[in-house]
């Protein structure tokens, strides 16, 4: 091949691969142009997600008050110790090794002399979550722990102290019922309300739950710029959070400090309220709990001992346990018979003891007997006798549509969470429930307040307030911002309600078995009770059994007789007679709320 036929090839073999180049250069300016032009965006918008981060600013949580604006719930500062894992050694890099990791742990154990193990522990539990978001590794330290932690800022940068507000229970036990406490939003939770996140405090227990929209305000956001590392470079965003809501309770505090104090040994519950409107002035549950615990993270030993605490302190007493009413409930059945007019109110039963009612025998509580009483006289002695007949000429079925009537066997609608309806049988629930017919003689025993019949310390409150107010069956409420819906007419006749009242002032002011709650210028109408836990067919001294074998006690009242202004019941768990046991509360209740003066003591 001679010299012009290799030239030829040669200039043809660079036209091709020139043309090669060119349609490759080609196509890469159009893949820049369609990445940059077509699609730049979308690939903008990527790059910005990958390189900023939002981050939660915790919005302060709303305070709650007594009715006076005296402080229940409040917010205090704390400090916290945050670790940024992106200026340390990582769990999940093995490239970066232990080394540095080891190391900050070591000193935080040192400085803040706790183990290292438990902030290891921290550590690993969030493998999986961002670098860029910082572990709180330690909450209320103390001020000479921050001074430490900050004279070694430069040699441990990865650490810092940041000031959050923390919720604080200022009368710890004492509302612990009422107010509740927080603890970190459920999956249920998070399902149900779109604007909570994994991780957000939310109310549990309590105000603190029913109100959590109101007292938790909006959550601010800062919006960082991290590298490709995750590591935190600046501060390219913040929005301020609006901080929630306060809440006005109608409690009134001194009154409910006075009440918790009355069971600072015993087990029960009491609740003050105001038969015109409902407000809740005084709730208390026995034993009670520190919210301030679930304030902080929780330890699980701490945990553990309020879970398996004796009397289970968590239990909401008042309105979530349901109890035999005892005599208390005679105040229903006397009701039921006036106004079914099964009875005169002069008609008259001889007591002697005991007496037979449907071929059995049954006792009175007092062992000699009341002698010839009429309705006035066995209200005031709480004469079993005459309600044992009483009951028997009514049957079961007027019993409970009355009980329902003055809200009892039902939720009162109170705004907290996990409120009881207790229970109030009849024929039908007997052939549902246990697929039987209900026998007369039951009716006996729940004319008197015992039986299957069981109602909770609040729904008696509503019950009193009913005969106090003239018949109104109000709703029980904590919050003083909302008006609760208007009450319920019980259709109980103004005749009938004269009556009873004037006896339930004659169990308190005429020698009745509620003597203890006698005031000496303000007139306390009252119904004691004393509601057995076994069954016992003979005398016994309840005082002598076991403890959770004995009587439990009762006192349902309402003060002053010719105008209402505060019921209060006191419940005693195992605490004998209710004169003896819960009467007394009462009284210091109506001496703190109305400011009479005590009773001289009988001579």
């Amino acid at each position: 091949m001679d010299s012009q036929e290799r030239l030829r090839l040669l200039v043809q073999r660079m036209w091709q691969l020139a043309m090669l180049l060119g349609v490759a250069f080609t196509a890469i300016l159009v893949g820049y142009w369609y990445t940059q032009i077509v699609r730049g965006a979308y690939y903008r918008e990527l790059a910005e997600n990958n390189r900023l981060r939002e981050l939660k600013v915790e919005a302060p949580r709303g305070v709650i008050l007594d009715r006076e604006g005296r402080p229940l719930v409040e917010n205090v500062p704390s400090y916290f110790l945050l670790f940024d894992r992106g200026r340390g050694a990582s769990l999940s890099d093995p490239r970066l090794g232990r080394g540095g990791l080891e190391s900050s742990l070591s000193f935080l154990a040192r400085t803040l002399e706790r183990p290292q193990e438990e902030f290891a522990r921290i550590v690993a539990a969030s493998t999986d979550s961002a670098s860029y978001v910082p572990l709180v590794m330690a909450e209320d330290l103390t001020l000479d722990q921050v001074a430490r932690m900050e004279a070694a800022s430069l040699e441990h940068p990865e650490f810092e102290i940041e000031v959050r507000q923390r919720r604080f229970y200022r009368h710890g036990t004492q509302t612990a019922h009422v107010v509740g406490y927080l603890g970190e939003a459920s999956e249920r939770a998070l399902d149900r309300r779109p604007e909570l996140h994994p991780g957000d405090l939310v109310g549990v227990k309590g105000v603190e739950q029913t109100y959590d929209s109101i007292l938790r305000g909006t959550d601010g956001r800062r919006v960082v710029v991290v590298d490709s590392r995750g590591k935190f470079v600046h501060e390219e965003l913040r929005q301020p959070s609006h901080p929630g809501g306060n809440l006005e309770l109608t409690l009134d505090l001194e009154l409910q400090q006075e009440a918790e104090r009355f069971f600072a040994d015993k087990v029960g519950s009491a609740v003050a309220l105001d038969p015109r409107n409902g407000e809740i002035l005084a709730m208390v549950s026995a034993p009670s709990f520190n919210p301030n615990v679930f304030a902080r993270r929780i330890e699980h030993s701490d945990w553990r001992a309020i879970v398996e605490a004796a009397h289970q302190p968590l239990q909401n007493r008042a309105m979530q346990n349901a109890y035999p009413p005892g005599s208390v409930f005679k105040i229903v059945t006397a009701i039921a018979a006036l106004e079914q007019g099964t009875v005169d109110p002069n008609d008259a039963v001889s007591c002697s003891g005991a007496t037979r009612v449907f071929n059995h025998r049954f006792r009175c509580w007092k062992r000699g007997g009341h002698g010839r009483v009429d309705l006035r006289r066995a209200i005031a002695q709480s004469c079993d006798v005459y309600f044992y007949h009483l009951g028997a000429r009514l049957t079961i079925d007027p019993i409970a549509s009355w009980s329902k009537r003055l809200g009892l066997g039902e939720v009162t609608g109170i705004d907290l969470i996990g409120e009881k309806a207790g229970l109030v049988p009849d024929r039908e629930w007997s052939l549902r429930q246990r697929g039987t017919m209900w026998f007369p003689g039951e009716t006996v025993s729940v004319s008197i307040g015992q039986g299957p019949l069981l109602v909770t310390p609040l729904q008696v409150a509503v019950m009193m307030a009913t005969v106090a107010n003239g018949g109104h069956v109000v709703q029980p409420h904590l919050s003083r911002s909302l008006a609760p819906p208007p009450a319920r007419d019980a259709g109980v006749s103004v005749a009938t309600l004269d009556f009873v009242k004037d006896a339930l002032a004659a169990v308190v002011n005429e020698g009745g078995t509620g003597g203890r709650a006698r005031l000496a210028t303000i007139r306390v109408a009252g119904k004691t009770g004393t509601a057995q836990v076994i069954n016992q067919e003979t005398h016994v001294d309840s005082a002598r059994l076991e403890y959770e074998r004995r009587d439990h006690a009762w006192f349902a009242s309402f003060a002053p007789v010719e105008d209402p202004r505060l019921v209060v019941v006191v419940f005693v768990e195992h605490g004998g007679h209710g004169s003896d046991a819960a009467a007394p509360l009462a009284k210091l209740l109506y001496e703190r709320y109305l400011g009479s003066l005590p009773v001289p003591r009988d001579t």
